[in-house]
């Protein structure tokens, strides 16, 4: 396929002329063939996503839905709408473009369904709600292309499994359909061709390489050389931060949660004396606060915007000329894709700053600027789909019209998540799709689907399909409540500023101050799910949100640990960095390339343990769990333990004179069934799963569910499952996340062998350098000025013994 004339001509009244893989991607269309678009930030990846869509729809008329983008980002969707919109008008072009996410009015999507676009912007969620409609057979018919952008934001997980199901539907609906992938950071093309091809057959997709960009210029915030013991999100350096703002046209400030982003926000704006207009952004806020800001930033009304992960992907904001790490990065990957924010041009550099929050993070930051420099990122890991996202899917497709069981088992197949799906597990799950499983089939309310005489499925009623709609979803948040501003008189209604969870608004009282869009918020009342606010000052509170803490990546942990052994790196280091791995070289030792190291020592009538695992804080907070659990059956009397990225510290009344069978391997396996199956792990991923598979339901007609609520409930079902069917598929399916995504156990049982063969043990004389980041946490949920004070005094004192030489 050739340019048509009219997009030649585009290109040539800009002086541009097409780079190598936007006609590439031509090619591959007009093959017919699959394809997988790996280019740097800045190269047109995207016009080179959409250019066969456009040349198609330039030269052949086309009624309908032409081509599906799907972004993992609301905002992304909206921000390329806005891109794609003005050379479609530059060129004359005839073509409608329309987003469809959750945030697009109602009337908007029926009337969607009835007239579609010929392009429609969308993300997984959106994609499988629209594909559970009746209208979808007919509407997905004609589609010709789809494009999944950030591809690398799916695979790995639910909403991956999601959107590989909505693919093998969409395929279906539509044989002939092409499907493109576009990344920036993908570490295994190969690989990932696999996850996006039909079948899993990865010579279907043909992979498409651009050229290297600039390399992109990453630097890292020392000031005068001194680089804090402990904390992890760089606030110390508002004030250097806010000056480099000052310099730079617009700048994005990143940080790795929406907690931080408040604090930054905040820290941030007690600096700002020149009163540059900055925002703030992360998924928290209401839709219309987010879509203000990004309408701000795209029109250069803001200097400065602070965000969390909702915007690293993709956005192209050209006057976006540098990008601010707060905190360690966590990986290669997401520091590339942060960094390719500023500049948004492969033929420029792109400029980040990293600001580490203590000296852990400095190696930590060098470390992945070392692995960007390299060009090595961070691998995937791919695993089987998961089971209640399959159960979510299957009730979803039985809405939009009956389906034997046969053809759908071999739908499903076609997913490459589910390509080694054995058919009597997908039974299992048909079989608790339609009836809730053997437990729970007496049940009415979990009668969903039946089977005619005919062998086809269908939905028992309408609303059940409504019901589903409702819920649908992979992502699960903690619930929520609504942040009003307004008084909350009956009659009035307030702005909704966006929401804080559920658990954090029951320590609030009328009154109370927290931080919420970069204000400080008083209570002035509560209304069911609203809290009424208006503004306030004082010592505000700090919503704390569950999850959302990334670890730090496998590859990444090596580097540190070979920066703390390369003596010739150290002299280039901030003196305080340095001079804190020659006194732990001094006062006990520093970890190896592959060995752990346990330091013991005494302080203050308790005794230590501090283990260098860097495996990552949920693999670390497991091995807390695990050895405390060992220590009490030894008679060590533990009292608490602490972990982090780098390390895990516990403490105890007796000594442990020999660490080492507490790192034994061996029972691992029976140890953790028992921890996880008393602990609140298991009983959190049932709680999930029972969500995404449609057992516990988050929305009712005109009614959301407390936290609370959905609680009982959760547990509740547990209990009656572990009693009466243990093998249910919900709980197979909790256990499956529990091991993975909440405890790393696959990371724990590698420390715990790297532990048995090559533990080294230092007993030491007191606290050591390498131990106070650690020993800085314990207590830091305290709050008040008199509790900052102590903390304050704590830290000089830690400080001045860990820097005794003796």
């Amino acid at each position: 396929m050739s340019l048509p004339p009219i997009t030649a001509n585009w290109f040539a009244l800009r002086g541009w002329r097409p780079r190598a893989h936007q006609m590439a991607m031509l090619d591959v269309a007009t093959k017919g063939r699959h394809a997988l678009l790996t280019a740097p930030t800045g190269a047109g990846k995207t016009l080179a996503g959409f250019l066969p869509s456009l040349a198609d729809l330039a030269t052949t008329p086309h009624d309908g839905l032409h081509t599906l983008y799907i972004s993992p980002l609301k905002a992304l969707a909206v921000d390329v709408q806005r891109n794609l919109l003005t050379p479609i008008a530059e060129m004359g072009l005839d073509i409608t473009v329309e987003t469809r996410t959750g945030d697009t009015p109602s009337d908007r999507k029926a009337r969607q369904k009835a007239r579609p676009p010929q392009i429609l912007l969308t993300t997984p969620e959106s994609l499988a709600i629209l594909l559970s409609a009746p209208e979808s057979l007919s509407m997905m018919a004609g589609v010709r292309r789809v494009i999944i952008d950030e591809i690398h934001a799916f695979g790995t997980t639910k909403r991956g499994d999601q959107l590989s199901l909505c693919l093998a539907r969409l395929q279906k609906l539509a044989p002939a359909l092409q499907r493109v992938g576009l990344s920036a950071t993908i570490a295994d093309p190969e690989s990932w061709a696999g996850w996006l091809a039909p079948d899993a057959d990865a010579a279907a997709v043909e992979i498409v390489r651009a050229e290297a960009g600039v390399d992109p210029e990453i630097d890292i915030l020392a000031i005068d050389d001194r680089i804090p013991w402990g904390g992890h999100n760089g606030r110390y350096a508002a004030r250097a931060v806010m000056q480099q703002i000052a310099r730079s046209r617009l700048a994005i400030v990143f940080v790795n949660t929406r907690a931080v982003a408040e604090l930054v926000f905040r820290d941030l704006w007690a600096e700002n004396d020149e009163a540059l207009p900055i925002g703030i952004h992360h998924g928290s806020l209401a839709p219309e606060a987010r879509r203000k800001v990004e309408a701000a930033m795209a029109a250069g009304r803001l200097r400065a915007i602070v965000a969390t992960a909702s915007l690293d992907l993709g956005l192209d904001w050209g006057d976006v000329d540098l990008v601010i790490q707060m905190g360690a990065p966590k990986g290669a990957s997401r520091l590339l894709q942060r960094t390719g924010r500023a500049n948004h041009r492969m033929d420029e550099a792109s400029r980040c700053l990293i600001v580490p929050g203590n000296r852990f993070e400095f190696l930590e930051a060098l470390a992945a600027r070392d692995a960007v420099a390299a060009g090595e990122l961070d691998p995937d890991g791919f695993r089987p789909g998961g089971l209640d996202v399959l159960a979510q899917h299957v009730v979803g497709l039985v809405a939009a019209a009956p389906i034997h069981p046969d053809e759908l088992y071999a739908e499903v197949r076609s997913a490459a998540p589910f390509a080694g799906l054995t058919r009597d597990a997908f039974d299992r799950v048909l079989d608790y799709a339609a009836t809730g499983g053997y437990a729970l089939k007496a049940y009415e309310r979990y009668q969903r689907i039946v089977a005619g005489r005919d062998g086809l499925l269908r939905l028992r009623s309408a609303a059940l399909a409504r019901q589903w709609r409702m819920n649908s979803g992979t992502i699960v948040e903690a619930v929520a409540m609504n942040v009003v501003f307004g008084t909350g008189k009956p009659g009035r209604h307030g702005r909704k500023l966006g929401q804080v969870e559920e658990y954090f608004a029951g320590q609030l009282r009328v009154g109370d101050s927290f931080m919420f869009a970069g204000q400080t918020l008083e209570v002035t009342g509560f209304d069911g799910a609203d809290i009424h606010v208006r503004l306030g000052r004082g010592s505000p509170k700090v919503p704390v949100y569950a999850g959302g803490r990334m670890p730090m990546t496998t590859r990444l942990a090596a580097r540190v640990r070979g920066l703390m052994n390369a003596r010739d790196r150290w002299a280039a280091m901030p003196d305080d960095v340095r001079e804190w791995l020659e006194l732990q070289a001094r006062v006990s030792r520093l970890p190896g390339h592959d060995d752990v190291l346990v330091e013991t020592f005494a302080r203050d009538g308790r005794w230590y343990m501090a283990v260098y695992g860097f495996a990552g804080h949920p693999a670390h907070q497991t091995l807390g769990m695990l050895v405390t659990q060992r220590m009490e059956r030894a008679g060590l009397m533990p009292l608490g333990f602490v972990a982090s990225d780098y390390a895990m510290v516990c403490w105890s009344l007796e000594p442990v004179d020999d660490p080492r069978p507490l790192f034994d391997p061996t029972v691992l396996e029976d140890e953790l069934a028992d921890w996880l199956a008393a602990s609140p792990f298991l009983r959190r991923a049932f709680r999930e799963v029972a969500i995404i598979g449609g057992l516990i339901e988050r929305v009712q007609p005109g009614v959301q569910k407390s936290g609370k609520a959905m609680s009982v409930s959760a547990d509740l079902i547990y209990d009656v499952l572990r009693k009466h069917q243990p093998d249910h598929l919900l709980l197979t399916a909790a256990w499956t996340d529990a091991r993975g995504k909440l405890t790393d156990v696959a990371r724990l049982a590698d420390l715990l062998e790297q532990a048995h063969g090559r533990l080294t043990h230092v007993r030491a004389a007191h606290v050591t350098p390498l131990a106070v980041p650690s020993m800085l946490t314990i207590g830091r949920e305290r709050v008040g000025a008199e509790a900052d004070s102590a903390l304050l005094a704590e830290a000089e004192a830690l400080i001045a013994e860990a820097l005794r030489l003796d």
